[in-house]
């Protein structure tokens, strides 16, 4: 890890604006996770993954972050204007972001969900030195290659929504392979929503579970979704008899 390992981060805390319009009869402050972060806050780590069960506000959330940052909620760089369908929640324009004196401002935000559309974005809209064509390549040597482009290098706050959608179990240690090149450089801070047990092991990350009751500190291990992988690979019937086809 280079010299400058403590430079501040992007992005210190999440907290409720000032300014704030969402109320907590409002969706998604209905969500226990987003009304403790509303009233309490929440530090981020240099690296923070966000787990959880589906609708627990965990995308909710990494999506708010990224726009209030200034990065589209369809993904891209900051400034970058790509966008089609909105779809977003409102979360974004009542939470405040404390960010580190001195840090970068840049950043680029990655989800799953709209890939191609990005990808589409990104080949018409080509740098002067080119563009890769991510439509040739498979979903995961395409999500592989933006994240070894230059895209990712140098300081900045980088957001992944569930970026294991459609990567086989060699693509996300790769994936994770990747995250850790990205966290060791100076300046760089990550926050990734993940329903993967591989990518939530990335090493020295702050792991946080999003559920009914609002959000924990845990460690990998004590994840529901690492135990539950694990009692089925021990024993799928445990599960399947549960199951009617």
């Amino acid at each position: 890890m280079g010299d400058d390992w403590n430079a501040p981060l992007p992005v210190r805390r999440v907290v409720q604006s000032r300014d704030a319009t969402l109320t907590a009869e409002q969706w998604p402050a209905t969500l226990a996770p987003i009304a403790q972060i509303l009233e309490r806050g929440l530090d981020l780590a240099r690296a923070t993954v966000v787990v959880g069960e589906n609708g627990t506000g965990k995308s909710t959330f990494v999506e708010a972050v990224a726009m209030a940052y200034g990065l589209s909620s369809e993904g891209g760089s900051t400034g970058a204007e790509h966008s089609t369908r909105p779809t977003e929640s409102s979360l974004s324009e009542s939470i405040s972001l404390v960010r580190g004196f001195g840090a970068s401002r840049w950043g680029y935000f990655l989800r799953a969900e709209t890939m191609h559309g990005l990808f589409t974005y990104l080949e018409k809209n080509p740098p002067a030195r080119g563009e890769t064509a991510f439509h040739e390549l498979s979903h995961g040597e395409s999500f592989i290659a933006i994240l070894n482009s230059n895209r990712f290098t140098g300081e900045g706050l980088f957001v992944l929504d569930e970026p294991e959608a459609g990567l086989s179990f060699t693509a996300q240690l790769a994936l994770v392979g990747a995250l850790i090149q990205l966290v060791s450089q100076p300046g760089v801070q990550v926050l990734i929503a993940t329903h993967s047990p591989v990518v939530a092991s990335l090493p020295g990350a702050r792991i946080l579970e999003f559920d009914s009751e609002g959000v924990h500190d845990r460690a990998w291990e004590d994840l529901d979704v690492v135990e539950h992988h694990r009692r089925f690979l021990e024993a799928p019937e445990r599960y399947l008899r549960h199951l009617r086809y």
